[in-house]
């Protein structure tokens, strides 16, 4: 049986929240900092879209489909990061142009509280080991 911690579950909510929007993903050597939205609509889009769906078991109450939907969210953050990552070292596909252009875009710290929320999520459910009831031909 597993049981949802609430506390820990808004907590990973509010993070996943906020992380995508106000913190840099991304260091772009003449625009400054980007966020996940100015770095991919669609990778942005999803993400959310997926939290959206976390947020939705949470509020139905449904466990089952709160656990599946946070490792998926999890899955994706971690495929979002390697996309962006291999995005940025193999964007034109000329070794001599992609190590420029990994040389000066830089990946920022915003990744990491996107996975502190995502984590956060994950392990906001708990599982429980079921009561067990004595018969009553035992005693």
């Amino acid at each position: 049986m597993h049981i949802l911690r609430k506390p820990f579950a808004l907590i990973g909510i509010f993070i996943s929240a906020l992380a995508p929007v106000f913190l840099p993903f991304l260091k772009v050597p003449i625009k400054g900092n980007w966020n996940l939205y100015q770095a991919d609509v669609s990778l942005f889009l999803i993400t959310y879209a997926l939290l959206g769906l976390c947020v939705l078991a949470f509020f139905l109450r449904k466990v089952f489909f709160y656990r599946l939907c946070t490792k998926i969210y999890l899955g994706w953050c971690t495929l979002g990061f390697i996309a962006v990552y291999f995005k940025i070292n193999n964007y034109f596909g000329m070794k001599l142009v992609d190590g420029l252009l990994s040389k000066t875009i830089h990946l920022q710290w915003g990744w990491f509280v996107l996975f502190a929320g995502a984590l956060i999520l994950l392990v906001s459910v708990k599982k429980v080991a079921p009561i067990e009831v004595a018969s009553e031909n035992e005693a």
